[in-house]
């Protein structure tokens, strides 16, 4: 059994690529029942992504790293929760279905680049600051397990905002 990695930017960029994944695969997918599956699924990782980041990674960041760059990682969040909430609750039947699954990949790709590809990042920022990455991975950890247990037997509320 191989050890696992706790470091938290490492978590988070795991679980982007996860996502990144799922889009690809429902941009390929034909059915409407396996596009609906697909959807759920980003729904369901991007809540429990969103939630983990909000309670455990952002808190312990704030006042180390650039205030607006943790503020508009909130905002955008929303953004991002909005169209979830509203893809959840209405289902592949909506003829906007489809638009609305692009243009939250579109949010995330963008989110995802703010926090590890573009320079002087999130995540550049939080190790630069000294930070204990593991640590606040071992707390994300046992938060994501919570939530994914969750989601198989209750199932997730509906995303909260924080910022509108």
């Amino acid at each position: 059994m191989k050890p696992t990695d706790t470091d938290a930017t490492h978590i988070l960029a795991a679980d982007h690529r996860t996502v990144e994944g799922l889009f690809e695969e429902f941009e390929k997918a034909t059915s409407k029942d396996r596009k609906a599956k697909l959807a759920e699924t980003i729904c369901t990782e991007l809540k429990i992504h969103a939630q983990i980041e909000e309670e455990v990674f952002y808190p312990a960041l704030k006042g180390k790293i650039d205030d607006d760059l943790l503020k508009e990682a909130y905002v955008e969040h929303d953004g991002a929760k909005v169209l979830i909430n509203d893809i959840v609750a209405s289902g592949p039947e909506d003829e906007f279905f489809e638009a609305k699954v692009t243009v939250l990949s579109e949010e995330i790709k963008h989110h995802v680049k703010e926090e590890e590809k573009q320079h002087d990042n999130m995540f550049q920022q939080a190790r630069a600051a000294d930070v204990d990455l593991d640590a606040l991975g071992q707390a994300m950890l046992a938060r994501k397990e919570e939530l994914k247990k969750q989601a198989e037997t209750a199932g997730l509320p509906p995303a909260e905002l924080v910022t509108m």
